[in-house]
């Protein structure tokens, strides 16, 4: 049987909201990590649930701050808030012993590379699409032990030049994709996922 929740954190700043859907028998835990949350993620979350994968869905910004357009470009404010997570994970009954991944997608992408670095024991995989990884700064390149999967859209030329200028600071096992007109990241993303969480 499938569990299904609702999920609050309470920050100094509001609160956050998120949803879990756990399947009788995870995987693994992925945390979909997006700056705002679109109808594009309930088939993300479709997809990688139906190869067995738990899905936390949360939401990285507060009502207010997503008010403000340069909100999602403030990287620490982005790691902090999933440092945050994490630790609700860690201390969460059906989540805490999952192995845990995370998908982040454009603007949170620096953002989750710097919080993989600081929980390297915690963060077992990650996957990003698009977003300018130098912005995690090169301490957290250097830093990173979790497998690391970097996707970009074709046309995304300024994300794929970012990421040539971070590679020389990264230290752990990592792969770089072009997705093709309309190749959906998802497959790329759950084959990384299963590779580095076998059942």
């Amino acid at each position: 049987m499938s569990l299904h929740r609702h999920l609050s954190l309470t920050t100094p700043h509001g609160h956050l909201h998120g949803t879990l859907d756990l399947p009788e028998q995870p995987r693994g835990l992925v945390l979909l990590a997006r700056s705002h949350h679109a109808p594009v993620d309930t088939t993300i979350a479709a997809n990688l649930a139906a190869r067995g994968h738990a899905m936390l869905v949360m939401e990285l910004l507060t009502a207010q701050e997503a008010q403000f357009s340069d909100a999602t470009q403030n990287v620490p404010r982005l790691a902090t808030r999933l440092i945050e997570i994490l630790d609700l994970i860690r201390h969460d009954g059906d989540m805490q012993d999952l192995q845990l991944a995370i998908f982040a997608t454009g603007d949170v992408t620096p953002a989750a590379i710097r919080c993989a670095a600081q929980r390297d024991t915690q963060v077992k995989v990650l996957a990003c699409h698009g977003g300018l990884i130098d912005r995690a700064g090169g301490q957290a390149l250097e830093l990173l032990s979790a497998p690391l999967l970097l996707i970009f859209d074709h046309e995304d030329t300024l994300a794929q030049t970012a990421a040539q200028r971070a590679g020389a600071r990264l230290r752990c096992l990592h792969e770089t994709r072009v997705l093709g007109p309309g190749e959906d990241p998802v497959l790329r993303v759950a084959a990384w996922f299963s590779l580095h969480i076998p059942r």
